[in-house]
């Protein structure tokens, strides 16, 4: 990662750092298409790597940040680490996943026991215990077990089942009737077909699992609740007795189950989707046992096929990375292994990276920046003519309420309890799975633990949490085109600014609205109020819904609603904080653009990119947030100041009137 303009941390406030206007395609019109306008000139000069489905700033960030942790890893190699430790940890699990000599002898080896286990099976109990514990390795078979807050009680812990177990990550692949749904299914039985036979399968025995797995993924699909009413919290919250689940979701052995994932001292859980969970347990009771056990076979031979020999990876490259996103080329080994120990020893990683890369002044500036807009937030709410003072009182009551994290957690997991070994990549992968489900299971029934990171401080990327009512930003994302440390006001509010403020407004988007200061989910909305917003909302969903994406196929407004919200608040609250800057008030031109203008070029390029026709059509069925271009071209014709700032007329492409543009926060 280019940690702050290739600067180490001694240097860094010798580089001024500024925007590239080679990234401006300017071409084009800024009303015309202000996202090519904005970025043509970036897109341009990186075109899409053919190890990727899309390439943009977050991806080049990422690349960086790779090669920075490789660096890292290499220089741990070098030294004699004790065994136990995380640096022992780190370099020996980077280390299995570049042996390709091991790891392609091996072959199968690794999860032979695994299948046999699974195939010694006889009796629905051992499935279960099965179902248990395959969960705590591999992808939730059937549907899901977890430890998360109470969404009504949020300083608890408790049990919760979700609906799972299909491989195709939506249930609109096995059911759609499209050609490109049709042909995702083919190619995925063949997948199925063929890691079967990689893991020592006869022809016919894989040929009869992939349609029985198929069969099954396909029935627990059409019992899936839909992406877009996922997004409505009071809809996935079904809190039982666990004394109650036989009448309220399935007679189903309980106390077993519970006991097997370790969760028997709970007294209640959290059925998000009851009829999905219902439906697989209704599977489960009559499903030929052989059946079941071809499926719980996939879900150890699909998880684990990355971490085994070239046939595994290349067969799952061919339908996940070609097929399904429009890869040409796998990435290299090096990378992928990067990749595997940040999901395993994320912190432990995490620790090494901002020691090196991250300057504490960085997190100085943020909280300033972080401050200003919750002020500018704040005074937007006053502001807002649609809501009751009544509404406004318990908003500003959430905002103060903010919990902010930055850069990287107070303190750092203990990775003591897994071990590293000499066994196999995938055993260790396992291992660290484990790890990381023991460390889950062991906060049931206790209070949630407010400092506790759900990203890994290398990561590029940001969260807002409605259980904790938190904002995080990970040192990772705290450079250039999102923050620069040596850089203006104007591209810091119009990028890490803009962060903040999407992030804040997650707190009172369709989702966050329904979530109190606490984190609990309870309405604190005045009905009329509520009304209101709803109102807005569904000018946005209308808007976004009329956007073509390719061809004939349009975004969807509804399930992509949140992050669009996020979108315009962020927009509106960066802006007004920028406003009080100093930069703001002068309005002096910088490379010819002015203040406002930098703002807004700033935005755009945290959204450029490339991406391949495959990746649109699956991003637009699975991603919740709009595709990149429409994240600029679809929320910046609902901001006035957008227009003011490049003189956008009606007779402009992109012009909205003005009693059209969507005004929520």
């Amino acid at each position: 990662m280019t940690m702050l303009g290739n600067c180490s941390q001694n240097n860094t406030s010798e580089q001024k750092q500024d925007l590239n206007l080679a990234n401006l395609d300017t071409t084009v019109a800024p009303g015309a298409d202000f996202y090519q306008y904005a970025t043509g000139g970036w897109q341009k000069a990186n075109p899409i790597p053919d190890e990727y489905s899309r390439y943009g700033t977050f991806d080049k960030l990422r690349e960086e940040n790779q090669k920075q942790i490789k660096e890292l890893i290499e220089e741990l190699s070098k030294k004699n680490n004790a065994f136990g430790s995380n640096a022992q940890k780190v370099s020996d699990l980077y280390k299995m996943g570049i042996d390709s000599v091991k790891l392609n002898a091996e072959g199968a080896a690794p999860i032979r026991p695994f299948l046999e286990e699974i195939a010694a099976a006889n009796t629905e109990k051992e499935i279960i215990r099965l179902i248990a514990k395959i969960g705590k390795y591999a992808s939730n078979p059937f549907f899901g077990f977890y430890v998360g807050p109470d969404d009504k009680n949020s300083s608890m812990n408790i049990a919760q089942l979700a609906q799972s177990g299909i491989g195709l990550g939506d249930r609109e692949y096995y059911l759609a009737d499209d050609e490109h749904s049709k042909m995702l299914r083919d190619e995925y039985r063949k997948l199925i077909n063929t890691q079967f036979k990689n893991a020592g399968y006869s022809d016919a025995d894989a040929a009869k699992a992939s349609s029985v797995v198929m069969k099954i993924e396909t029935e627990l699909a059409e019992s899936h609740i839909t992406k877009e009413m996922r997004r409505l919290p009071e809809l996935n919250y079904h809190k039982y007795l666990v004394s109650e689940l036989n009448e309220k979701v399935a007679p189903f052995d309980w106390a077993y189950y519970l006991e097997e994932v370790g969760a028997a001292n709970a007294d209640s859980i959290n059925v998000s989707q009851v009829e999905p969970v219902r439906r697989a347990i209704q599977l489960i009771h009559t499903e030929p046992i052989d059946h079941i056990k071809d499926y719980l076979s996939w879900k150890v031979i699909n998880s684990a096929a990355n971490f085994l020999s070239d046939e595994f990876v290349n067969a799952n490259f061919e339908f996940y990375g070609k097929k399904m996103s429009g890869s040409k080329e796998l990435r290299p080994r090096w990378k992928r292994s990067i990749d595997a120990v940040n999901s395993a020893l994320g912190e432990a990683v995490g620790q090494l990276y901002v020691e090196k890369y991250f300057p504490p002044q960085a997190k100085d500036r943020m909280l300033q920046l972080v401050e200003n807009l919750k002020t500018s937030l704040g005074e937007r709410i006053d502001n807002l003519e649609w809501m009751s003072d009544t509404t406004k009182s318990k908003a500003h009551e959430k905002l103060a309420a903010f919990i902010v994290k930055i850069g990287y957690p107070d303190k750092w997991k203990d990775y003591t309890p897994l071990e590293i070994k000499e066994d196999s990549y995938w055993a260790n992968m396992m291992r660290a799975a484990e790890y990381e489900y023991n460390d889950m299971i062991k906060d049931l029934n206790k209070p949630v633990d407010k400092t506790k990171w759900y990203m890994t401080p290398q990561t590029v990327n940001a969260y807002y949490n409605p259980s904790s009512n938190e904002i995080c930003f990970p040192a990772g994302i705290l450079q250039p085109p999102f923050f620069y440390m040596n850089g203006d006001d104007a591209i810091n509010y119009g990028g890490i600014g803009v962060v903040i403020g999407h992030e804040m407004t997650h707190g009172f988007d369709d989702q966050g609205r329904k979530f109190d200061k606490e984190g609990n989910l309870t309405d604190w909305w005045t009905p009329t109020d509520a009304s209101r917003f709803d109102e807005r909302a569904k000018v946005l969903v209308d808007f976004y819904d009329n956007i073509v994406v390719i061809d004939t196929v349009h975004a969807n407004g509804t399930f992509t609603l949140g992050e669009n919200i996020a979108d315009q608040g962020g927009l509106q609250i960066a802006y007004n904080a920028f406003l009080k800057t100093e930069q703001a008030k002068q309005n002096k031109k910088i490379d010819g653009f002015t203040p406002a203008q930098r703002f807004f070029l700033s935005y755009a390029l945290l959204w450029a990119g490339n991406v391949r026709d495959e990746e649109i059509l699956r991003l637009t069925k699975i991603d919740p947030h709009s595709l990149g271009k429409w994240r600029v071209n679809g929320a910046l014709p609902h901001i006035d100041a957008w227009y003011e700032a490049f003189d956008i007329k009606e007779t402009d492409p992109m012009y909205v009137p003005k009693e059209q543009r969507v005004a929520i926060w």
